[in-house]
């Protein structure tokens, strides 16, 4: 057999940092683990091929060469999906599709063959059985949650690891709490399954025999979602294999604000070479954190728990939704002070939107206000519900939320903020690269000359230059941050 996997193209979105990429000629953020890890499942003795459309473009003699095109794709990368289907169909090729997107609305897809549906480690052994023996079926789907202690380490010699910013790792799956607006526990369920430290450490040191030199993103849903596991053994294991290693890579992940009530979590993470996580703050309104569920970051000073995470070392980035039903009209000028306040820097705001099969999505049908599926792309103006805010006023306030936290002014003031509380573990090794050089460069032509907010890119370097030295890089890379988001939001 031959298979050629193929993973679609995003839009240009908040976190494709594609106008943050070409400062450091890479082409895309992460490679498509999913996949790999497909490629891993797939007989050995089979030839396999990756096309990722984020990072190349896929060719008619790519389609003509594969006995089969696996597709595996995300809500974001529906349009790009249609389109090679398309393609595949015109060519005649045959088409094996997985992932969220099609798990989750695989009725929208009646040209796909073979729709390997909910976790791989589970469906996808049959499917390949049928097709040995000739015979395989439509739709292989599974109500089996997958143990993935037995999932194998994704097969990274596809890939050009050159052509990205990070690689990426799983460790866990699942979440143990139950926003309304999330979709992660129909796609993982609550309960939290684990990978063992030996596979962690196996699956590093393949990256790092590989010549991987630089940042590691874990793709968890909540990585903390294991506390005990993870402060006894996996942590510690890797902290014992960074060291020995001589710290190689650096960890970013996500986690939920109860992180902050950890302090010996936070230690170990650092010391393990963590240093950002995304946390879902959602908003500062206690009414619409009630509203949608998201009870482990209610009555608690949120901005505290930031300013606690970023002081023991960890950049914080925030996402934040507006559109609840129990939003104010105040809710934005709330939204940009929380902001400002917390040094957040990297702070992804979009409209509230239901995943199909979520509570929310449940509950909008029965209230009739539901319109649509939603797009993928919070950042794209598209609401799929009719809002209890007035929608025009809802889509004012929002385009002014981030007008303001990306503006130059409120930008830089922002990652002083940041510079000012965050305090990074002094024995870590900087990884440097030439392609940092270059990027410093472009960025003094982007941004300190050409730049509208130069005047705030040059005072926030040589603050860093004098204040907080050894943050200096850290500056010169948000810097780079906001050129993407401007670019992002410019039409706002």
């Amino acid at each position: 057999m031959k298979i050629l996997l193929v993973y679609p193209e995003y839009p240009d979105t908040f976190w494709s940092f594609k106008y943050a990429l070409k400062f450091i000629s890479r082409k895309a953020t992460f490679p498509p683990l999913g996949l790999l890890t497909i490629a891993a499942m797939l007989p050995k003795e089979w030839e396999k091929k990756l096309v990722d459309m984020t990072a190349t473009t896929l060719s008619d003699s790519d389609i003509e060469w594969a006995d089969y095109v696996f597709i595996s794709a995300m809500s974001i990368q529906k349009e790009s999906v249609k389109r090679v289907i398309a393609k595949c169909k015109r060519l005649g090729a045959k088409i094996v599709a997985g992932g969220s997107l099609f798990t989750s609305g695989y009725e929208d897809f009646e040209d796909v063959d073979h729709l390997v549906l909910n976790e791989a480690e589970i469906t996808l052994p049959s499917f390949l059985k049928d097709l040995k023996e000739g015979s395989p079926k439509h739709i292989y789907t599974s109500d089996q949650w997958a143990d993935i202690k037995k999932t194998p380490i994704p097969l990274w010699e596809l890939t050009d690891m050159k052509k990205y910013a990070s690689m990426c790792i799983q460790y866990s799956r699942g979440c143990p709490f139950n926003c309304e607006f999330c979709d992660v526990t129909l796609l993982f369920g609550h309960k939290v399954r684990i990978k063992t430290k030996d596979q962690i450490l196996a699956e590093l040191e393949n990256l790092y025999l590989r010549g991987w030199r630089s940042g590691v993103f874990i793709v968890d849903d909540n990585f903390i979602g294991n506390k005990r596991e993870l402060k006894k053994e996996v942590l510690p294991a890797m902290i014992d294999w960074m060291k020995k290693r001589k710290h190689p890579f650096s960890f970013t992940t996500q986690v939920s604000i109860n992180l902050s009530d950890d302090e010996e979590l936070i230690q170990l993470m650092v010391q393990a070479g963590f240093n950002a996580v995304f946390v879902g703050i959602e908003t500062p309104n206690e009414e619409s954190l009630a509203e949608c569920g998201k009870f482990q970051n209610k009555n608690r000073d949120l901005i505290a728990c930031v300013k606690k995470i970023q002081r023991f070392g960890l950049q914080v980035q925030g996402g934040f939704i507006v559109g609840f039903d129990s939003d104010p009209p105040s809710i934005f000028e709330r939204l940009i002070e929380f902001i400002q306040k917390s040094g957040i820097v990297t702070a992804m705001v979009g409209l509230l939107n239901a995943p199909r099969g979520t509570r929310l999505y449940q509950r909008l049908v029965k209230e009739d206000r539901l319109l649509k599926d939603v797009s993928g792309d919070n950042t794209d103006l598209s609401i799929n519900f009719i809002p209890k805010m007035n929608y025009e006023a809802l889509i004012s306030g929002y385009k002014r939320v981030l007008r303001t936290i990306y503006s130059p002014k409120h930008y830089y003031e922002r990652i002083q903020t940041l510079l000012r509380n965050f305090k990074p573990l002094q024995k870590k090794k900087y990884q440097f690269h030439l392609c940092y050089l270059k990027a410093f460069v472009k960025s003094i032509w982007l941004l300190g000359i050409r730049g509208k907010g130069r005047i705030y890119y040059w005072k926030l370097l040589f603050w860093s230059l004098f204040k907080r030295p050894q943050l200096f890089p850290l500056a010169v890379t948000f810097a780079i941050y906001g050129f993407h988001f401007r670019k992002i939001f410019k039409n706002y």
